[in-house]
Formats: structure tokens, C-alpha cells, sequence
């Protein structure tokens, strides 16, 4: 089962800003696809679904109106290419899932649930959290970004707690991403202390007299809003589906649908392999785009562009404004048809662990101010004053 909403954020804010010959986005389509051929080729099953948000609010912003209110909209660009992602998969012979009023967690809940007292194995592929409190004897958590694989004993060195415990955890933690509050300067040390102390929230609500100094004053005010966190944490396991996991087998691909979605698309190296060519631009190159995600891979690439003595770089950044811009990340190339990116402030849900900004600036700076190292941009200026922001002079 895979959280497509997931693999559609992942895939936008990790993906180069790709575009057809016509002008049409295709970066998350391609990433998204991209990772689910990767998960079919290393967890192969005759059964698999996608599962994506519904478009329009769900039960839990009719309980709480200030539920995800910290979330900016839907970026246009990454709108647009909801529908086109949908169709590939769709002619991938994959089922796609998507109900009204609850969220993709909430299908995945329902199925694995159901699945278990069926004796059906499950994975679940995401890197959201709130999953680890599905993860059971026949249900396992993989984070394909992270490459990890949580069973019930992963969760718990992951966590601090059981699976079980998580989502009295979540409630004591809160969510700044979703806008779930939880008890103040209460973070993961002191919940999983607790939690292995008291076992359940009900437990440590019943004693929570006992929790000294601010901790405990910022616990006991906060008795009467545990209920609805844990409401807004707790994902539903029993949404009214027209399918069950039985239902859920994948049908025979539709090669001609996806040689004409690649080929409108332009996904060149796809199209080759069901036969196709690309009538738009059969001679186009290949492209090799990768993610920076630790330290090893930046320290080979800053080799790399410092043995090419010229690159070409573009910044990632908050505002337009250089005076208030935070950085987010940098792209960087050396050569037509190859590059990186190099994510260093992503934050949503199912981010992957980046390399820290002090550690990639600190290795960054004696290539970026090396003046015998040429340095291409479309906008340099605004480059150069971002990362003087920084301490660091282009």
C-alpha cells in the first residue's frame, strides 16, 4: 500500500523543475513513477495499491477548523500534475484509491486492518509517522527515501515506544506540521519517558498530579485538549470501502495508453522500453538527475565540480526578497543532462533526512569562493546575495 500523497510531495520538492518541449511540468509525475517502479522491482507483489488525499476537507477539519491551517496551499505547478499522475499509474494497471472526506491514512488504516484479520501481509510504503501506529505482526512500515523497513521492533527503537503507544505518543508531542497541538516543551524524551512510566495516556492523565515542576504545570493545563489531539492523531480503521485488500490485484498494463501519456510527457527512456518513439525529440539526451541526502555523496559531488572548474548553480529559497530569503537547497551541474540537488531546509510531511545546512555550507564555501572556479546561473545576483546571507561570497 503506498501513500501516494506522500510520493507526490517527496517527488516535488525533490525533483528538478521538469518541463516538456510545450511548457507542461512533469517533475513529481516523473519522481513519483519513478519510485513506484523502484518499490515493484524490490517488493514485488501480485497486489498493490496507491492511495492519494481526497481533493476537499475531511472529518478531522470539521473537528478542528485549525487542522494543516500552517500549511501553505497547494503550490499550481504541483496541482497541475495530480491528474497526469493519476493516468500513468491508472495505465500502469495499478488501483488508485482516493475517498471523500478522510484522508489517505485512513484507507491505509482500513486496509491493513482489514488485511490483518484476513491473514494478508502488508507493507506500507511512507515516510510519515503517524504509520508507525499500524505496524503489527503482518504490517510493516518502509520509508523507501530512508531505506528503512520498520517491523514492531524497529518502531520501537525508532520511537522510544510500541506500536500501541504511538499514538498516545503523537497526542503528547503534537504535529507543527498538521497543526496538532500537543502538551508545551513536551518532546519525544519526556513522552516515551512517560509512556514507559505509565504506559497509557489514560494512565498518566490519571496521574498527572505526580509530574513535577513546568513540565507537569504545562501537562495538567493541557488535560482538557488531549482528547481531540488523540482524535486528530489516530488514523481511522474503519472507512466504508467498495473494495477489499482481495480486490486489490494489478491488471495487465496499458502499453498503447502508456506509450501515448509518455510520449505527451516525454519520458523518453520509459516510451524506449514499450517500443515507442518520441516525436517531439527523438535525439534529445538522457538525463541524470540525482538527490544530495548525506555526506559522502556531497563531498564526491564538490569534488566533481571542482575538478570541472565551471558549474552552473541555482538556489532554492523561502522569498524572492534577499533581505528575508531562507535557503532550502542548491542545484548544481556540470554538464548538460546531469545534475544534483541538494535539499538542506525541506520540511513536510514525509521529508527525508538531509544533510544539515552548518555542514553543507562549511564544505561548500571553498568551492563556491574558489574565484579560479567558474560559476554559470540565470540569476547569480540574487544567488550571490542569498548565500552572502550566510557568510559565504560567490
Amino acid at each position: 500500500m503506498v501513500d501516494g500523497s506522500s510520493y507526490l510531495y517527496r517527488a516535488y520538492h525533490a525533483m528538478p523543475d521538469l518541463t516538456t518541449s510545450s511548457g507542461e511540468t512533469t517533475g513529481a509525475i516523473y519522481g513519483v513513477i519513478n519510485m513506484l517502479r523502484r518499490q515493484m522491482k524490490e517488493h514485488p507483489s501480485d497486489y498493490l495499491v496507491v492511495v492519494f488525499d481526497a481533493p476537499g476537507k475531511t472529518f478531522r477539519d470539521d473537528i478542528y477548523p485549525a487542522y494543516k491551517a500552517n500549511r501553505p496551499p497547494m503550490p499550481n505547478d504541483l496541482r497541475s500534475q495530480i491528474e497526469p499522475t493519476h493516468d500513468v499509474i491508472q495505465a500502469m494497471g495499478i488501483p488508485l484509491l482516493s475517498v471523500a472526506a478522510v484522508e489517505a491514512d485512513d484507507v491505509i488504516g482500513t486496509l491493513s486492518t482489514t488485511a490483518t484479520a484476513m491473514a494478508i501481509d502488508t507493507d506500507i510504503m511512507s515516510g510519515d509517522k503517524d504509520f508507525a501506529q499500524l505496524v503489527g505482526k503482518r504490517v510493516r512500515l518502509i520509508d523507501s527515501m530512508k531505506g528503512e523497513t520498520y517491523d514492531t521492533a524497529g518502531i520501537k527503537v525508532r520511537f522510544g515506544v510500541e506500536p500501541e503507544q504511538i499514538v498516545d505518543y503523537l497526542t503528547l508531542v503534537g504535529d507543527a506540521v498538521d497543526n496538532v497541538p500537543g502538551v508545551p516543551k513536551v518532546g519525544p524524551k519526556t513522552a516515551t519517558r512517560w509512556l514507559e512510566t505509565y504506559r497509557t495516556l489514560d494512565n498518566l492523565v490519571a496521574h498527572a498530579e505526580e509530574i513535577k515542576g513546568k513540565v507537569g504545570d504545562n501537562l495538567r493545563q493541557s488535560l482538557e485538549q488531549l482528547p481531540l489531539s488523540r482524535q486528530l492523531v489516530t488514523i481511522k480503521t474503519d472507512v466504508e470501502l467498495e473494495v477489499t485488500p482481495k480486490d486489490l490485484r494489478q491488471s495487465t498494463p496499458d502499453d498503447d495508453r502508456l506509450r501515448a501519456l509518455f510520449s505527451r510527457l516525454e519520458f523518453k527512456t520509459w516510451l524506449s522500453e514499450l517500443g515507442g518513439t518520441n516525436s517531439v525529440d527523438t535525439h534529445s539526451p538522457e538525463v541524470d538527475y540525482t538527490i544530495i541526502l548525506d555526506e559522502k555523496s556531497l563531498r564526491q559531488w564538490i569534488k566533481r565540480l571542482s575538478k570541472a572548474g565551471v558549474f552552473s548553480l541555482d538556489t532554492e529559497t523561502t522569498s524572492l526578497d534577499t533581505l528575508c530569503a531562507e535557503l532550502v537547497g542548491i542545484s548544481f551541474t556540470d554538464r548538460a543532462g546531469e545534475g544534483a540537488y541538494l535539499p538542506l531546509a525541506h520540511d513536510y510531511v514525509g521529508a527525508p533526512l538531509q544533510v544539515s545546512l552548518d555542514y553543507a555550507l562549511t564544505c561548500l564555501r571553498p568551492l563556491l569562493e574558489d574565484p579560479k572556479i567558474g560559476k554559470i546561473g540565470q540569476n547569480l545576483k540574487y544567488d550571490r546575495s542569498v548565500l552572502q546571507n550566510y557568510g559565504i561570497d560567490l
